[in-house]
């Protein structure tokens, strides 16, 4: 660890995941979308290492889940983009993909949150879009996010960028990241690597960091 003008710098990643500056994100790990990754089974087990560590250790994890508005109230965006994913043409056609109350929704209950904590809801790919999230972490002192879920290639990179353009650190646990199309998700990491903004590493380093 560093000190310099009044501020401690972390040089590791272990220095950075100090139980007292950190949180975990628990990015859609929703059944809908656990369904789709590779080796399912192996990621919850991981996800739920790195869990059973940050409550261990008193580090406060938090979720989001990705829902839909009905069609009738989508935007251009909104409605593009569930065209693209729905592979449709006609906008009429678009269905809400993620429903709030749907089964499909709802956070498996592998990983579900215990003790009350909290589950935002977005309707877009970053987690510090639309969700309390950045209040929550500001107000807790936060300076580490420990991104685990699912997608990595999809939503946890913008994710990273994002929490990494508000001050914060972000730690993309590698292994605990759900991945759909290997090819991408590689291409995530390296672009994630070239920004040199945030930081990856594995789930045993992050256990040993917060104590586990």
């Amino acid at each position: 660890m560093q000190r310099a003008f009044g501020v401690d710098v972390p040089e590791t990643v272990a220095e950075m995941c100090r139980p007292e500056a950190s949180a975990v994100l628990v990015y859609d790990a929703q059944v809908g979308i656990l369904a789709h990754v590779r080796d399912r089974e192996g990621l919850v087990a991981r996800i739920d290492d790195v869990l059973r560590a940050a409550r261990a250790s008193g580090v406060p994890v938090f979720y989001v889940r990705h829902v839909s508005l009905p069609p009738s109230h989508m935007g251009v965006t909104a409605l593009r983009t569930a065209m693209a994913w729905q592979r449709t043409d006609r906008a009429e056609a678009v269905t809400a993909a993620f429903p709030p109350d749907a089964e499909h929704t709802r956070i498996t209950g592998e990983l579900a949150p215990v003790d009350g904590e909290p589950v935002f809801d977005k309707l877009g790919m970053s987690a510090l879009v639309g969700t309390p999230l950045e209040a929550a972490l500001r107000d807790r002192g936060v300076t580490t996010l420990l991104l685990v879920g699912a997608v990595l290639e999809i939503g946890i990179e913008p994710t990273a960028r994002h929490a990494a353009d508000l001050g914060l650190l972000p730690v993309v646990v590698e292994d605990a990241c759900g991945v759909v199309d290997e090819d991408a998700a590689r291409r995530s990491l390296a672009a994630l690597d070239y920004s040199l903004l945030s930081h990856r590493c594995t789930t045993a380093e992050v256990v040993a960091a917060l104590g586990g």
